[in-house]
């Protein structure tokens, strides 16, 4: 059996042949054998340093921005030929970045990552060429809990999601996409994802609620329990009220900081109910002048820290939180002091330093889940 030079390219490939002895390897492996990191930006690079990254448990593997072409003659290789190799791999956790990668030589590869006990996948800043190969009846590529994105191009469309996800066993738990060039999503061609109970689609400020309702495609998160959506083109949480609504997802957690959101919906916009199981709401480091309309009537956790509120909000502008009905009257009380204070901190132009640095002292006046301060 042949070996590959390194654990992406340990599955399809034969070794190149090895640099100057002079030349520092572009493969680190740590003293536990627990991470190896390879990084070939050499115009020649020494493939076969990533022999060493064999046992390790979590692999970091980076291109130099090449292209991968040439090494697409093995994608079609019998996994036989590696299967008992890859079964007996530690590895966990698994990135792989700053590529050009041809689609059937990722998916070959992802059928490889099928024999082994691999969890957690990071693609970044990857250009996936070409088309990508017929799927087989049944997913053989790895059964991931976590698969992570990020500045990822496909030349496949709005397909890709639905092509990668085949290769896929069921079972994903945390998908995160981030500066995806289109998020542009074929909803007719994807499957639900049965599983699937974290998606985060932050940093994406090209994304906006048109996109988020296109992209949360209907039925297909019966599960999903938190929406991670911070810098991603937000505008109003009505907005995002209407997406989640369209989509019929569900909710516990949605993160909408760090984004630029307006505290009034757009004129005409119908009035939105919110998921049931909504009990968090993040709007930290909004630029929120006051508090913005149309809020969920209950919540457990509301984050409005790091904004720039011109005043204290009432009770009766703030989402029913649940107290200890023993303390409810003097937490309210405690809360109002608290809002007070925000009110004197809340004008100028470092409002947002002052606001945050008042969080340790402002903590012991507020109601552990209502939290109006952060470190």
């Amino acid at each position: 059996m042949k070996r590959a030079p390194c654990l992406l390219l340990l599955l399809t490939v034969v070794p190149l042949l090895r640099a100057s002895e002079d030349t520092p390897e572009p493969c680190e492996l740590d003293d536990e054998d627990y991470r190896c990191a390879c990084n070939f930006t050499d115009p020649e690079p020494d493939w076969a340093s990533g022999l060493q990254c064999m046992v390790a448990l979590e692999v970091e593997l980076r291109a130099g921005g090449r292209s991968l072409e040439k090494l697409l003659e093995r994608a079609d290789m019998n996994p036989q030929h590696y299967a008992d190799v890859v079964k007996g791999l530690r590895l966990r956790r698994l990135t792989v970045g700053a590529a050009r990668v041809p689609a059937r030589l990722l998916f070959a590869v992802l059928r490889a990552l099928g024999y082994s006990r691999l969890k957690e996948l990071t693609l970044e800043d990857l250009e996936v060429t070409g088309s990508s190969p017929p799927p087989l009846l049944e997913a053989t590529g790895p059964a991931l809990s976590t698969l992570r994105l990020r500045n990822v191009s496909w030349a496949t469309g709005g397909a890709w999601l639905a092509e990668l996800q085949q290769w896929l066993k069921p079972g994903l738990k945390i998908l995160s996409i981030a500066q995806a060039q289109s998020l542009a999503i074929s909803c007719e061609q994807l499957r639900a994802f049965p599983a699937l109970t974290t998606l985060d689609l932050s940093d994406n400020p090209g994304l906006g609620e048109r996109g988020l309702t296109a992209t949360l495609c209907p039925h297909k998160f019966p599960v999903l329990q938190e929406l991670a959506l911070r810098n991603s083109g937000m505008e109003t949480p009505t907005g995002v009220c209407t997406a989640l609504a369209a989509a019929a997802v569900q909710p516990h957690r949605l993160d909408l900081s760090r984004n630029a959101l307006r505290a009034t919906a757009h004129p005409g916009a119908p009035r939105c109910t919110w998921p049931s199981k909504l009990s968090s709401l993040n709007l930290s480091f909004a630029g929120l002048e006051q508090l913005p309309k149309g809020l969920p009537a209950k919540l457990s956790v509301l984050d409005l820290s790091c904004n720039r509120l011109n005043r204290a909000p009432r009770p009766d502008e703030l989402p029913e939180v649940p107290y200890p009905s023993s303390s409810k009257k003097e937490l309210q009380d405690q809360k109002g002091q608290g809002n007070g204070l925000l009110a004197k901190a809340g004008r100028g132009e470092d409002n947002t330093s002052r606001m945050c640095a008042y969080w340790t002292f402002l903590s012991r006046l507020l109601t552990p889940g209502f939290r109006m301060f952060k470190r």
